[in-house]
């Protein structure tokens, strides 16, 4: 996700105007966060007026943090521009709060001012997409937009009867299905608490003790240094749910570590790309895109994070094993013993005593049925008791554990920023979709291509979710791709769960698939290494992530379906051919073999889904004597 940095120093003439938008910047976010925190707690507002405040505060944040003409000569006139932007969405949104009865009970026909009101607001939201994530995002809610427009105009079977402007500003602006829709509610409730959560959780002390932890559990052994990598871009991207964010927050430490040891540099960069991408895929947030999928799909969020997490453990299996196998052949150097946090350092209590007390709240949350955000509320509630006491008792003032709060609650409103804007855009995308009916078009087409096989379906449909994620953050791509291409699976038969935890795996591993794999691109600066070869050995280090939603297919019980029996072998198959497809990605020989080796582990993998537990045993058994042939061949030599 490319994103402007912001210098408070950079180029600017007027310094004063620079401190006092920093010093905005930061007084809106904590308020963003204290609104989080108290619709958390006593629940949201009525639902456009929740919606519409929400989208008038992450406006004038955006527009504070990325403002027009930064460090231009012609800055005054950013200002003008900047001002009138934020004008015009409060004014939208204050009309939207003002007649939000009218809105949703008398339905009313759009007039001009609200057509200027809707669109004028559209436009400064898909500005704001532009300067927070890329071109793409709105040339597409954009395109999509125009298609509604002028679908009469186009011949065949994309072609529709056409809307005017009063009718797609009913839609847009006078609904509760465009600028104030369903994604917007799931942005400003509990996707914003699960982000403030995560702030609280890593300005307390959890930042740290994920690092410590990750070194002590990997840095000693072979490869260690690429192992601290991969299990703290989990655990920090299990909170974060931004690859860009994740490796900007790890890879600034892990990658200079491999480096030191001598690793080198693009495979530094791939391990931290395709280790920091995981962290979409890991329960709790998943990229945002756990809260979205509960919402598109209509099940309760807790079975998406539970549903998410075998298959998040196979992706790290898979990155793990091939780093290990690697370091053990190429002699990668472990992290000397005087480098690692002692345990006590790693366990200290007041740095753990928040993390066990956000669990416990959460848990709480869950044990009474609560809301997933006043659940979350509670988690928030334990990390700030837990953190005031071992602050206290550790010697510290009053006013070190409000700044470290504050800290936390600016950086939580700054980190809804972002997301909140590509899914007000990307609402606004999936009405026109729902408007125009084209996901039907597209479902029709790709089921006509594929001949009604469902194998050929879900290749088509995995080759389309690449291109089509490429270039954007995750929760927008696995919008955008969920909206128009998740129907052609469900056709076949299939889940609605499994569908779109398939469309998004490859949404998210669009961030790491050349040409534009924006992940590996921040990876290879940091590693100063080619992007090229960065993303060769992250496609190296992460292929058995394009595998895994085949698997899905194949095997439901990954998913937790089918009952304990076909979970247990879904397990066991999953677990032999991920450590099979390692053994094949990290060029592992097979003694007897020689030049033979790659066929082998595609054998081993093969065998590993076929029916029944007989294969799987076999396959298992393959696999064991092959991995540990090599180490009894160098024992007798």
């Amino acid at each position: 996700m490319a994103t402007q940095d912001i210098d408070p120093d950079a180029g600017i003439d007027d310094k004063s105007d620079n401190s006092l938008r920093m010093r905005a910047a930061e007084a809106i976010a904590v308020g963003i966060g204290l609104f989080v925190f108290y619709t958390s707690f006593f629940g949201a507002f009525e639902t456009l007026i929740q919606r519409a405040s929400f989208v008038g505060l992450i406006v004038i944040m955006a527009i504070l943090l990325y403002p027009t003409g930064h460090g231009k000569p012609w800055r005054w006139l950013g200002i003008v521009v900047d001002l009138a932007m934020v004008g015009w969405v409060i004014v939208s949104a204050i009309y939207v709060v003002a007649n939000f009865e009218r809105i949703m009970v008398d339905l009313p026909f759009a007039e001009p001012l609200d057509a200027w009101l809707g669109f004028g607001t559209l436009i400064v939201i898909l500005e704001l997409a532009r300067r927070t994530a890329s071109l793409v995002f709105p040339i597409i809610v954009g395109g999509m937009v125009a298609y509604a427009f002028f679908g009469d105009v186009i011949p065949g079977a994309f072609g529709h009867r056409g809307f005017d402007i009063f009718y797609i500003t009913e839609v847009i602006f006078l609904s509760d299905r465009g600028l104030w829709g369903m994604l917007v509610s799931i942005a400003s409730t509990t996707l914003a608490a699960f982000i403030l959560f995560g702030a609280l959780l890593l300005h307390t002390g959890a930042g740290q003790t994920f690092f410590d932890l990750s070194a002590r559990a990997g840095g000693a052994s072979p490869g260690g240094a690429a192992k601290i990598a991969t299990i703290a871009s989990g655990l920090f991207g299990s909170i974060s749910g931004s690859s860009v964010a994740n490796i900007a927050t790890t890879g600034n430490f892990t990658i200079p570590l491999m480096k030191r040891l001598r690793y080198p540099a693009p495979f530094a960069g791939g391990v931290e790309a395709v280790a920091s991408t995981g962290g979409q895929l890991a329960p709790p947030i998943m990229g945002t895109a756990a809260f979205v999928m509960a919402e598109l799909v209509g099940v309760n969020y807790w079975t998406i994070a539970a549903v998410a997490f075998m298959p998040a453990f196979l992706f790290y299996l898979g990155v793990f094993t091939t780093i290990h196998l690697i370091a053990k052949r190429t002699h990668l150097g472990q992290v000397d013993a005087d480098d690692l946090p002692d345990w006590k350092a790693a366990l200290n209590w007041q740095r753990l005593a928040p993390i066990l007390a956000g669990i416990a709240g959460l848990a709480w949350g869950i044990w009474n049925g609560n809301s997933i955000q006043l659940t979350a509320c509670f988690g928030m509630i334990g990390i700030i008791v837990a953190y005031t006491i071992g602050t206290m008792a550790g010697g510290g003032t009053w006013s070190e554990i409000a700044a470290t709060l504050l800290r936390a609650f600016r950086d939580g409103g700054k980190g809804v920023v972002i997301v909140g804007i590509l899914l007000v855009a990307a609402q606004v995308f999936v009405a026109m979709v729902n408007l125009t009916g084209v996901g039907i078009a597209v479902t029709s087409q790709i089921i006509g291509i594929a001949g009604g096989n469902i194998w050929a379906i879900a290749g088509i449909m995995a080759v389309v979710c690449l291109i089509a994620g490429m270039g954007l953050p995750t929760s927008a791509a696995y919008v955008l791709v969920a909206a128009v291409f998740a129907p052609v699976l469900i056709q076949q038969g299939l889940d609605p769960v499994m569908v779109h935890l398939f469309v998004f795996y490859y949404a998210a591993l669009s961030v790491i698939t050349p040409p534009v794999c924006v992940a590996v691109f921040v990876s290879s600066t940091i590693a100063q290494a080619p992007w090229t070869q960065v993303a060769r050995d992250t496609l190296r280090l992460g292929g058995v992530g394009y595998a895994l939603p085949m698997l899905f297919i194949a095997y439901p019980g990954l998913l937790l379906q089918g009952g304990p029996e076909a979970i247990a072998h879904a397990a066991f198959s999953g677990v032999v051919f991920v450590i099979a497809v390692a053994a094949l990605s990290a060029n592992q020989k097979v003694p007897v073999l020689r030049f033979a080796s790659a066929l082998f582990w595609i054998g081993v993998a093969v065998i590993a889904l076929l029916p029944g537990w007989t294969a799987s045993i076999i396959a298992a058994v393959l696999l064991i004597a092959a991995l540990r042939w090599p180490e009894r061949q160098a024992v007798s030599v």
